[in-house]
């Protein structure tokens, strides 16, 4: 079996209404995602989705992640999909780093694999039965009365843990959110307050050393040092999410015993292969994990969450979906769903997703052997 042809597709993803994170610093109104559908000489096929948070949260963006596709395609043509390894490893030396362009053709090999052989990407990914993976909702920056209110409103759809965004200069606004949000949060549900960076050191030690509250922090600083730093002082448990995107982050951060969990993304490490890499690491070295995606629609939403529920339940927090805040649906009535706050796997091979390439419309690029 070979790569005979790779098609690119792009599309808007316009949110519901805007959102706020990083203390207010950082807007988003539209996502770019990039659908890459795999061909091979056999008849088979696999989909893939990258989909940066827009162009300010991370080192990505969409017109980047289609220029390092007219890189990274051309050089998979007459390869085997399903040497995952293989595949990589030319991808890495065909363009070293930019690991979320590499990820939606990565992805679609998989997808191509698990069809080909029948298996859903949870049996691929080392399960013998898929758990039911518990959702969290995201709720955007705002007053504290504002976010708990918001939060009433995820728990009446069956959510149970919450991302409330809080970080900024002003550290008794920080300081009053966190506290209203925990006295405020009903018996039997969780919070992680995430700064997505917008904390300096001296910031995230005032906020939660002030605080009684002892819920997860997310990434209170820029850098892996910075957080490690600040881990040190508090006594918060810490997840790190934005200063991950190798091996070796995660391997650092463990050194530096800089975390107690992580949130993997298969979209920002370069795709299924390197995120299930990740996501044993975290089993061997006892973390618990956020396994979900970057952005995008329900396609990228399954593909994550199939990692998600293949990983033991001591080691697997809650996973969030984009595509809840689309005003869009690329792939209506398919994937990882909100089922009164949990996603649930069958046995459809692959992803479990399949894009309509009509409904997308004409491709944007179409690589394949000139032969």
């Amino acid at each position: 079996m070979r790569i005979s042809r790779i098609s690119v597709w792009q599309i808007d993803l316009p949110l519901a209404k805007p959102y706020w994170l990083s203390g207010g610093r950082l807007k988003f109104e539209k996502l770019d995602s990039t659908f890459v559908r795999i061909e091979t000489d056999e008849g088979a096929s696999g989909w893939g989705e990258g989909c940066p948070w827009g162009h300010t949260y991370l080192p990505a963006h969409g017109p980047g992640l289609r220029s390092a596709l007219g890189l990274l395609a051309p050089a998979l043509v007459g390869r085997d999909p399903r040497a995952f390894d293989e595949i990589n490893r030319i991808m890495d030396v065909r363009l070293p780093g930019h690991p979320y362009a590499k990820a939606p053709l990565d992805i679609a090999c998989w997808d191509l694999a698990g069809k080909a052989t029948g298996q859903p990407l949870w049996r691929m990914l080392g399960c013998d039965e898929p758990a039911a993976v518990a959702i969290n909702s995201s709720i955007s920056t705002g007053t504290p009365e504002e976010m708990i209110a918001l939060i009433r409103d995820a728990s009446a759809k069956g959510y149970r843990t919450h991302s409330a965004k809080v970080g900024g200069e002003d550290a008794a606004a920080d300081i009053d959110r966190i506290e209203a949000i925990s006295n405020a949060l009903p018996k039997g549900e969780q919070v992680t307050f995430d700064v997505n960076r917008a904390w300096t050191p001296g910031v995230a030690l005032q906020v939660l050393n002030a605080v009684s509250a002892r819920d997860w922090v997310e990434q209170p600083c820029e850098t892996l040092d910075q957080c490690a730093f600040v881990a040190e002082k508090v006594q918060q448990p810490i997840m790190l999410d934005e200063c991950l995107t190798s091996f070796q982050d995660h391997l650092d951060a463990w050194k530096q015993g800089a975390c107690q969990g992580v949130k993997v993304k298969p979209n920002r490490v370069g795709g299924l292969t390197r995120a299930r890499q990740i996501r044993d690491f975290g089993l061997a070295v006892g973390w618990q994990m956020h396994i979900e995606d970057t952005g995008g629609s329900a396609f990228a939403d399954t593909a994550a969450l199939q990692l998600a529920a293949s990983t033991p339940a001591a080691n697997r927090l809650a996973s969030w979906l984009c595509h809840a805040h689309l005003s869009v649906d690329p792939v209506p009535g398919q994937g990882a769903r909100n089922h009164d706050g949990f996603v649930r796997f069958g046995d459809e091979p692959g992803v479990g997703v399949v894009p309509d390439p009509d409904a997308l419309g004409e491709p944007v690029a179409v690589y394949e052997d000139p032969l």
